[in-house]
């Protein structure tokens, strides 16, 4: 009798943990900074959903800090640089500000522009939906890198290259300093329906890239660059933790010597051998912890069942 609550106590730890894990937290982020400065992150959940918490932290170079999602979250993320508070608290930053005067953002979004990390957990068919826009303009470079999914489209995405310095002049945004610091897009640059992919221009079979959009696309071919960009800059995992990171180096690269000694100013990613750090142990490696439970569930019932003579 000892040992039948003995496993049966087990049989519940395991349960609950599952459930803990699976239910309540969906997914975890870990946010990582590999940016010469500090970044100070902001966090928008979509209308109706929960806030994470803090809704904006700062990250000092080398430093990562993880939040727990829960079912069924959606949001975006993005990086604020060039922060400061003044005399009177006032936090304000230079890219990427939510307007709370405040670390946290607090339900406000990043003013454009703002490379942004948008999601949509336990979405259609249970699937987790994310992208890399650059719809709102650009400020730093990313990698969102999905650990222990699956999927036919669980994989990495983002914008690793530095567009500031090759940013086009009518986008650009020049810091105190005189340095790019951020690009804008067209439609926040020029307005205009055909921009803006609005009025007129408000379907998908009217509204094309621009040549500013196809700046951004041919540097970072798997991010957004413009509001009808879903079929290359959508991806989909089930069962993934993921990890965001800022100014992600590049590693290796598999380029020709040729290719080499005459590199392109707008060096596009994910061509050629192109690896960047941490990315490929990240795609599709290793099972979230989460899932760890279900196994143990799985483990103890066929123990349960084998210990008492119970036949399937």
């Amino acid at each position: 009798m000892a040992r039948l609550f003995m496993l049966t106590g087990l049989l519940m730890l395991a349960i609950s943990q599952s459930f803990i894990q699976g239910v309540i937290s969906s997914a975890t982020f870990t946010f990582t900074n590999k940016c010469d400065q500090t970044i100070w992150p902001g966090i928008l959940s979509n209308a109706g959903i929960a806030p994470l918490q803090p809704t904006g932290f700062a990250l000092e170079t080398g430093e990562s800090k993880v939040l727990n999602a829960p079912s069924s979250w959606g949001g975006r993320f993005w990086g604020r640089t060039h922060c400061s508070s003044d005399s009177t608290g006032k936090f304000t930053c230079a890219t990427g500000d939510c307007g709370s005067g405040k670390l946290e953002c607090a339900g406000a979004g990043a003013t454009p522009p703002a490379t942004l990390a948008e999601f949509t957990l336990d979405g259609d068919g249970g699937m987790d939906f994310f992208d890399v826009s650059l719809v709102d303009g650009y400020n730093l470079p990313m990698l969102v890198a999905p650990t222990g999914g699956t999927g036919r489209n669980c994989t990495y995405t983002g914008c690793m290259v530095d567009l500031n310095g090759a940013c086009p002049a009518a986008l650009k945004v020049v810091g105190e300093g005189g340095e790019g610091v951020a690009c804008k897009s067209a439609c926040e640059a020029f307005g205009g329906e055909e921009y803006c992919c609005s009025g007129a221009y408000g379907t998908p079979d009217v509204c094309k890239p621009s040549s500013y959009s196809q700046v951004f696309k041919s540097a970072c071919p798997r991010a957004y660059s413009y509001a009808y960009d879903d079929k290359t800059s959508t991806f989909t995992c089930n069962g993934a933790d993921y990890v965001v990171t800022f100014c992600p180096p590049v590693t290796t690269s598999k380029k020709s010597t040729e290719e080499e000694q005459t590199p392109s100013k707008l060096k596009p990613e994910f061509k050629d051998g192109m690896v960047y750090e941490g990315a490929d142990a990240m795609e599709n490696h290793g099972a979230p912890l989460r899932h760890t439970y279900i196994h143990v569930v799985i483990a103890v019932v066929v123990t349960f069942r084998r210990y008492f003579g119970l036949h399937y």
